[in-house]
């Protein structure tokens, strides 16, 4: 199972990590982290660096696309044509293609998401409408091929949901085991809906 993992500057890193720990652990797989050149990216705040050993002209092919999200750089790179018409080409080849988190901006961009319903995270929600996508506030959204998943750890639900549609769920579940993800937050899980507009606000202040 060949697998591109989109990657750029001001990228999210656990929006790329978190779903490839999970898929690395199937058998078989070969995932290729994808930049415009063979170089390494930083994140938002620059703190953190991955390497992209493919340009986008290296890879043309592949069972599965993940495209991450991010935060600065994020709205200059999704309209760049040269991500644009990558993902639109890579796509044609594609069993799966997927994000995470404002990732599936690039994807609504790449105009693949019209009239699909697809997620991502509550503070990119209103992106979606502009490329024609209907947003549903869940973990993980599966339409057709696409499979997209809201805010950051939504990643790792929606790899794991992916492993069990190729692998089926015993596979999945022994993924699961593996990677010990058993999530026991410190406090109960809020959503975006029922956050106060206080807690949004901090949300918004500690972005990077």
């Amino acid at each position: 199972m060949k697998i591109a993992i989109l990657i750029y500057d001001g990228i999210t890193a656990l929006d790329a990590v978190g779903p490839y720990d999970l898929l690395n652990r199937v058998p078989g797989t070969d995932i290729r982290f994808v930049a415009k050149e063979k170089r390494s990216v930083r994140t938002g705040n620059g703190a953190l660096g991955l390497v992209a050993d493919y340009a986008l002209s290296d890879v043309d092919t592949a069972d599965v696309l993940l495209v991450p999200g991010g935060s600065k750089g994020l709205a200059e790179a999704i309209h760049d044509p040269a991500y644009q018409d990558w993902i639109r080409d890579i796509d044609k080849t594609t069993q799966w293609t997927t994000s995470v988190c404002s990732g599936a901006l690039f994807l609504g961009a790449a105009g693949l998401l019209e009239g699909r319903r697809a997620t991502t995270h509550w503070r990119a929600a209103h992106g979606l409408a502009k490329y024609g996508a209907t947003y549903v506030g869940e973990r993980y959204v599966h339409d057709g091929k696409f499979v997209t998943a809201a805010g950051v750890s939504a990643g790792i639900d929606m790899a794991l949901y992916l492993v069990e549609q190729i692998e089926g769920r015993e596979i999945a579940q022994a993924v699961q085991l593996s990677a010990e993800y058993v999530p026991q937050p410190p406090f109960p899980p809020v959503s975006a809906a029922a956050a106060s507009g206080h807690l949004k606000e901090m949300v918004t202040k500690l972005a990077v």
